[in-house]
């Protein structure tokens, strides 16, 4: 018997990065971990920066990482509306290794001219970049 499928579209504000029928989906939102399966209750929450973590029909696994945004669940349908979404193995792990490092070098000097909030959330995005990265087994590009 195949299993239940819902529809998933993952768009960034560039471009529609995913659209087709998963099995379930993971993604980190504001509360903590969030999964959806076929038929789960209607939702509309805003999600960190991390990783949209699927099974594709057929038991495909595929990551995206997304750099926060909104997830709505409709019967059926979910989205993803995502400031930023980038395929898992197009990630850059030097890259989001110095982002991080510039990120915690903000932090770290309380003398500097810098957001402080903003550097948080550079920190954050370049983490869960890296997390996708480690996830996937990628090695450096």
């Amino acid at each position: 018997m195949a299993a239940m499928t819902v529809h998933l579209d993952v768009v960034s504000a560039e471009e529609k990065i995913f659209s087709g029928r998963v099995e379930h989906l993971r993604v980190t939102g504001e509360e903590g971990e969030l999964g959806v399966l076929h038929g789960h209750a209607p939702l509309l929450t805003p999600i960190k920066p991390g990783m949209v973590r699927m099974v594709k029909q057929h038991g495909h696994e595929e990551v995206i990482y997304i750099s926060g945004g909104f997830l709505e669940v409709q019967p059926g349908n979910v989205t993803v509306l995502a400031d930023t979404a980038i395929r898992g193995n197009e990630l850059d792990k030097a890259k989001a290794q110095q982002a991080k490092q510039a990120a915690e070098e903000s932090i770290s000097n309380p003398n500097s001219d810098v957001d402080f909030a903003k550097a948080q959330v550079e920190l954050a995005k370049a983490m869960a970049q890296l997390q996708v990265i480690e996830i996937l087994g990628k090695n450096v590009r």
